[in-house]
């Protein structure tokens, strides 16, 4: 469920009509809404009451500090990738015991920080990262608690770009390898193994892949604590799909129900990393049109949004919903709605049956909260979109829309130029 829709022929987001902010903060913009976020977030906890568990949302998808903000207020905690969203973490008020820190490519000063920040848990990628990892941590007196990222080889059955379990992936660690890992790891005092991580991928729409992921673990956690480890968490990562177009992923207390029953009977604490399930659907791409052309027998609709704003489509294919934000009868057209930018992978949908819309219409690009902002440029020199946080009948900016003079912020000519 989402809070997107049509009041008297004229789509809102919550109680506020999407026209009136386009009138006030302009286009394109993203808009969230709250009460569809703090849902997702709360059915997908909820469903795992019963047992130990931390859901620690993938700010990958979404790092606006106001929404990260929201989860900590709700009890969350936070899946990083880099020292930026550490920073954006601890900025919005997420406690440091609830990040976990993962990523194959931490740099010394990155561990460090998140050291010094006392975060819960490292997943380490590789024997070289463990061994830099034990050296920063033995260098500023302080221990580094440790999970090992193992690579389960499952296929998720989702795009290649987002499958991350499969043994080509430069992610994690074949599982019978991380064995030896877990070995060399109590050479060095200045670790703790506190447990396993896994990610298999991203939008993925069936249970399968996550069952036989959770046994593959279940089995090696067995194992690791029969061999002497006090394993104490379980990272099962993220990845449960949303409904972009016709696709219909298992809800969250289905995939809750599977896990649980898997690991019912073990004494650890899973950690979730959910972050398009939560975002996904909570926010859309707020775009004008702003011109129409004929080109053979193609319609083009010419919008002021771009793949620099949203880039799922040209680099995966993706689909997305496109709604008007007048609600039009009468006669469709097929067009191919696509951006001003210089690439010809700048579109948002090819072919798609729309009403015949005139130029200065609002258009809604749909399901457009995760992914969408995090992955923007400045492509084409182009400014960033502003961030619309929505509640009730109110709504904040969140993130003020980029000027003319953030695009040269630290540049500067040097003096033989002058």
């Amino acid at each position: 469920m989402h809070h997107f829709h049509y009041k008297k022929n004229e789509l809102h987001c919550e109680e506020v009509p999407l026209q009136k902010i386009a009138e006030e903060v302009g286009t394109p913009t993203y808009v969230y809404s709250s009460a569809t976020f703090g849902r997702h977030f709360r059915v997908f906890d909820a469903a795992f009451q019963g047992i130990s568990h931390l859901t620690c949302f993938a700010m990958k998808t979404n790092s606006n500090i106001a929404l990260l903000r929201a989860v900590s207020k709700w009890g969350g905690g936070v899946d990083i990738v880099s020292g930026g969203e550490l920073f954006r973490a601890l900025t919005a008020g997420v406690p440091a015991h609830r990040i976990v820190y993962s990523g194959v490519g931490k740099t010394e000063a990155e561990m460090e920080y998140a050291l010094r920040s006392d975060i819960l848990l490292f997943n380490v990628e590789s024997a070289d990262e463990l061994l830099t990892l034990a050296n920063v941590a033995k260098r500023i007196g302080q221990r580094a608690p440790v999970a090992i990222r193992v690579n389960p080889d499952i296929n998720p059955k989702t795009h290649p770009y987002i499958s991350t379990g499969l043994k080509k992936s430069k992610f994690g660690i074949q599982i019978k390898e991380s064995l030896k890992l877990y070995e060399a790891s109590k050479k060095y005092d200045s670790l703790i193994i506190r447990g396993v991580s896994c990610h298999i991928g991203s939008q993925i729409t069936q249970l399968k892949p996550f069952i036989d992921t959770v046994r593959r673990l279940r089995d090696f956690v067995q194992l690791l604590k029969q061999k002497g480890f006090d394993i104490q968490y379980i990272d099962l990562g993220g990845g449960l799909g949303i409904p972009y177009k016709n696709e219909t992923p298992p809800s969250p207390a289905q995939y809750a129900g599977a896990l649980k029953k898997e690991l019912k009977d073990m004494r650890i604490t899973l950690l979730l990393e959910p972050g398009r399930v939560i975002a996904g659907n909570a926010g859309i791409l707020l775009t004008r049109l702003l011109y129409r052309k004929k080109q053979g027998n193609k319609n083009f609709v010419i919008v002021d949004a771009a793949m620099n704003d949203l880039i799922r489509p040209a680099l995966y294919g993706s689909y997305h919903e496109i709604l008007p934000v007048k609600k039009r009868g009468g006669r469709k057209e097929r067009v191919n709605v696509v951006g001003p930018v210089c690439e010809s992978a700048d579109f948002f949908a090819e072919n798609r049956p729309l009403p015949v819309l005139p130029a200065n219409e609002l258009l809604s690009i749909m399901s457009a909260g995760a992914y969408g902002f995090t992955m923007a440029s400045n492509y084409n020199s182009r400014l960033r979109a502003a961030e619309v946080l929505v509640h009730g009948n109110e709504f904040y900016v969140v993130r003020q829309r980029e000027e003319y003079k953030d695009l040269l912020k630290g540049e500067h000519v040097p003096k033989f130029l002058v």
